[in-house]
């Protein structure tokens, strides 16, 4: 009862929209730009799409978990968060740095 409590919330609501409308609109607005402009832009463009999707999902599930470790463990005096969850936060940081890297060096355009 109290899993479907939490999936009924307006924050869970809000969380699950913004989920499916940021692949929806950049998968979308990916294939407008490949069909109209340059296919590789919008090939970047659906790339940038599903990385935004994987980057959001990582983010809720790894506040997700630390909420749920946090709140499971009140009162004590330092809580241990799950290897799982800080994992996930690496991994997503490290995919962000590495997009950045390739941004910035293989890019053809001067910054």
């Amino acid at each position: 009862m109290a899993s479907s409590v939490a999936e009924s919330t307006p924050a869970a609501v809000t969380e699950r929209r913004i989920s499916w409308l940021t692949l929806l609109i950049g998968l979308a607005s990916a294939l407008l730009v490949a069909l109209l402009r340059d296919r590789w832009w919008g090939a970047g463009l659906g790339i940038g799409a599903a990385l935004a999707w994987l980057n959001f999902r990582w983010l809720r599930r790894g506040l997700d978990a630390l909420v749920v470790a946090s709140t499971a463990q009140t009162g004590e005096e330092k809580p241990i968060v799950p290897i799982a969850s800080s994992f996930g936060m690496l991994f997503r940081y490290g995919l962000i740095a590495l997009a950045v890297y390739v941004i910035l060096n293989i890019s053809k355009f001067p910054l």
